[in-house]
């Protein structure tokens, strides 16, 4: 289905995801890159420790009523990358993903670190034009460049704006970033501040006006509390819980939800290994809701 060059089939897979007897509708990738890092180093190791943690979750989620052993989605491994190179790695995932979507797939990736996430977009807005980006995050990511890199993490965001033809990017409960990132998420009427009872309304209100466009969403896991996920290189007090995670996910399951990365997982730093938990349930969350159309 897939050129099997493009990824490294060693290590595990996601739970269920060797069936061969299921329609595929999902098509998952990993990316073992930490290569812009600004804080602490790992999260080259987040693929394999959500996949390592899936096996610890049931395959039924009581919010969704749904089961994974009753969907369709195929983990491909995790992508051959050339390490020392963000710009290339960023094109490699566009290339990932366009063989993806010409299979009729919907992307899912695991990172990685977010800088990544440019690479999708590049390879989804070529059949949708009309995307609409939503990014779960503690921080901004609209640097034009960061330690003379344009294409950091720190900057993810930004290099999506400007190729995104819409330019329409909906950044829910980010609470770090530059006076300019601030002032830039104002301007453009894009930063959700998400204080649940008022902002899943306004949320769903902003979404209501897409209501068939494709949407794609990035979670980079700092936007949970650390208290939480304490495995990400950057964590930043004053995050999210479960609960308001499901909220948001009751609201994308109305929606079309096209494709998803979670990234910024760093499995070393949580000795717990709660956190790849956590990781490993969204993207349980995100197949289920990828599956709804």
């Amino acid at each position: 289905m897939i050129n099997n060059k493009l990824f490294e089939k060693e290590g595990p897979i996601f739970m269920g995801s060797n069936k061969t007897n299921m329609d595929l509708n999902i098509g998952i990738f990993g990316v073992n890159y930490d290569g812009t890092t600004s804080y602490k180093s790992g999260t080259r190791f987040g693929p394999n420790a959500i996949r390592m943690a899936s096996q610890s979750l049931e395959t039924y989620c009581p919010i969704l009523n749904k089961d994974l052993n009753e969907l369709g989605y195929l983990d491909f491994g995790s992508l051959s990358i050339d390490l020392t190179n963000t710009e290339s790695v960023i094109n490699k995932v566009n290339y990932a993903t366009k063989h993806i979507i010409d299979k009729n797939l919907k992307p899912l990736l695991f990172g990685g670190e977010h800088s990544i996430t440019t690479g999708v977009v590049q390879a989804l807005i070529k059949k949708y034009p009309d995307l609409i980006l939503l990014q779960l995050d503690a921080h901004a990511d609209l640097r034009d460049s960061y330690l003379n890199n344009k294409f950091s993490h720190a900057c993810t965001m930004k290099r999506c704006f400007e190729i995104l033809p819409k330019q329409t990017i909906f950044q829910i409960g980010i609470r770090s970033g530059t006076k300019d990132e601030f002032d830039f998420m104002r301007n453009k009427t894009q930063l959700i501040k998400f204080e649940e009872k008022k902002d899943i309304k306004l949320l769903n209100e902003k979404l209501s006006n897409f209501k068939s466009s494709p949407i794609y969403l990035t979670v980079d896991l700092d936007w949970f509390d650390p208290s939480l996920v304490p495995g990400t290189g950057t964590p930043e007090p004053g995050g999210y819980f479960w609960k308001d995670f499901e909220s948001i996910l009751k609201i994308l399951n109305q929606y079309k939800l096209i494709g998803a990365d979670i990234v910024e997982l760093s499995p070393e730093l949580d000795s717990s290994g709660v956190s790849s938990i956590v990781a490993a349930k969204v993207a349980r969350s995100l197949i289920m809701t990828l599956d709804n159309l």
